[in-house]
């Protein structure tokens, strides 16, 4: 059995927060269980990538400390994280037993919002632990606490044991209804990719470097483009790789002033149209550069994307096929 504590404080030596999962962390050990502990506040720099550490827990522990409002912004954007880029199916088997001390006031509202965040992202819950320390030894020289503790510990071991199971709450509804995006459908090896991306500062940056440079150079541009769109129906034409019974509607904007360019497939024919059709399954927009990067072989549609190069609307799904139907890049 695996279980993974995350600890949403700022690490304080006198935080009644960090006795209570030693305690339990101990206990847990003893039951032969696993333990991994990630500490938010150590790890706010890659708090978006940590969703991944989910793929082999059987339970979690959601532990924060009320300083002086709500559960705090590091466990705040780690929950962010797994609604952004977790993997919404491991969540719904993962149990979660949230942990929340007070050292002012808030604890019950702090420990409720935990398991409906948890229910909204379709995961299991565990009753938690909640309360008002102000002191913290007097938590640590409290032989009845310390026991309310450890029996909590072995009441999460039992129900992630046991699977214990629980009925459905109108939170879980939620994540029917509302979802990251319903035109983008990434797996979540992507959305991995995408939280890597998103986590590293030198990235973000050298990408808004590079939007500045682009939108420089297209000012510049902007009046003397010329509509040759068209131009590009031949190396579509001579790279096209037919998909028996596959029919879509791609319609590129490439770069600013110029016609849309349409690729109509139909199973083994491809038509390629410079107007406006009113609905296409995949809409893209992308620099003439970045277009020509991909015709040459050296990118790819789908990488063009996760990189931040191209923008793009519809079936995400479909714009992976691009590549296939598409065979640019040659195999070595």
């Amino acid at each position: 059995m695996n279980v993974n504590i995350y600890y949403g404080g700022r690490g304080l030596m006198d935080d009644p927060t960090l006795f209570v999962i030693n305690k339990m962390q101990e206990v847990l050990e003893e039951l032969n269980v696993k333990v991994e502990r990630y500490m938010l506040n150590e790890l706010k720099n890659t708090i978006t990538t940590l969703p991944q550490t989910l793929k082999e827990a059987d339970g979690i522990i959601l532990a924060t400390t009320v300083e002086w409002y709500g559960i705090g912004g590091y466990m705040q954007q780690f929950l962010d994280a797994c609604w952004l880029y977790g993997d919404k199916e491991k969540i719904s088997k993962i149990y979660m037993c949230p942990i929340v001390m007070s050292t002012t006031y808030g604890e019950r509202e702090g420990k409720l919002n935990l398991s409906t965040a948890w229910e909204i992202l379709g995961g299991l819950p565990c009753s938690g632990i909640c309360g008002y320390i102000a002191d913290a030894t007097t938590l640590e020289l409290n032989d009845a606490y310390v026991g309310l503790i450890e029996k909590k510990a072995e009441n999460v071991y039992r129900t992630i044991k046991q699977k214990i199971v629980s009925f459905p709450a109108s939170n879980q509804a939620v994540r029917q209804k509302v979802s990251v995006s319903k035109n983008i459908d990434l797996t979540p090896q992507e959305s991995e990719q995408l939280s890597q991306y998103a986590a590293d500062d030198s990235y973000v940056q050298r990408q808004k470097e590079d939007i500045q440079e682009l939108a420089s150079m297209f000012r510049g541009m902007m009046n003397h483009e010329t509509d040759d769109s068209s131009a590009y129906s031949r190396d579509f034409e001579n790279h096209f790789q037919p998909i028996p019974g596959y029919k879509a509607v791609y319609k590129l904007l490439i770069g600013t002033g110029k016609k849309p360019f349409v690729l109509q497939v139909n199973t083994k024919d491809l038509t390629c149209l410079t107007e406006n059709v009113e609905k296409a399954d995949v809409e893209i927009q992308l620099s003439e550069d970045i277009l020509n990067e991909i015709i040459a072989g050296r990118m790819t549609f789908q990488r063009a994307f996760m990189g931040g190069d191209m923008k793009m609307k519809g079936d995400f799904k479909m714009l992976r096929t691009m590549d296939d139907l598409f065979q640019f890049m040659e195999e070595k």
